[in-house]
């Protein structure tokens, strides 16, 4: 991994990073993500407030910014679901093309597996689009491997997308202070 880079936990008011973030990565990878490019040149600035503000606070949700010498470069979400078996998983992994090189996309999906594993996970998740051969084959390379779940992606019923996991070690939480 590159010294250069560096990741952390969206913060409240960076509302404005994600959006950037977000319709970055839906101009360059429309096919790798459930919402489409209109949908997020569409929504207000009040709805990338919003979620930047809860996934800085929650404790079952959040996202990771990948920074390049300081400067926005990838983000990650990271969360549970709301099932009583409380399964963790990564999306959205986006990192932008100049800097995929320095093995960004490793650090934010290892930083948001940390933190899953903090919050009690044993497992990671992850629903890749078949199709999506690199995504593919960048997660098998990270250890995840697949469940045998497979269902038609959000955005078009007549592809599908197969769910991998990789197996983490649960984690203690840090004290407080």
């Amino acid at each position: 991994m590159s010294p250069s880079l560096t990741v952390a936990r969206i913060t409240a008011d960076q509302g404005d990073v994600f959006r950037e973030l977000r319709t970055a990565s839906l101009r360059e990878a429309p096919y790798a993500f459930g919402a489409t490019l209109e949908e997020a040149l569409s929504a207000d600035a009040a709805t990338f407030d919003a979620k930047a503000a809860l996934n800085a606070a929650s404790i079952t949700t959040t996202t990771f910014i990948l920074y390049t010498e300081g400067h926005p470069a990838g983000v990650i979400d990271a969360c549970f679901d709301d099932t009583p078996a409380r399964r963790a998983f990564v999306s959205e992994l986006w990192v932008a093309p100049a800097v995929r090189h320095l093995r960004g996309g490793e650090l934010l999906v290892n930083t948001a597996s940390e933190w899953l594993a903090r919050g009690g996970a044993a497992e990671v998740y992850a629903w890749i689009a078949d199709s999506n051969r690199n995504a593919m084959r960048f997660y098998e390379r990270l250890g995840f491997g697949p469940t045998g779940d497979h269902r038609p992606t959000a955005r078009a019923q007549d592809q599908w997308e197969s769910q991998l996991v990789r197996h983490v070690t649960p984690l203690p939480v840090p004290p407080a202070g």
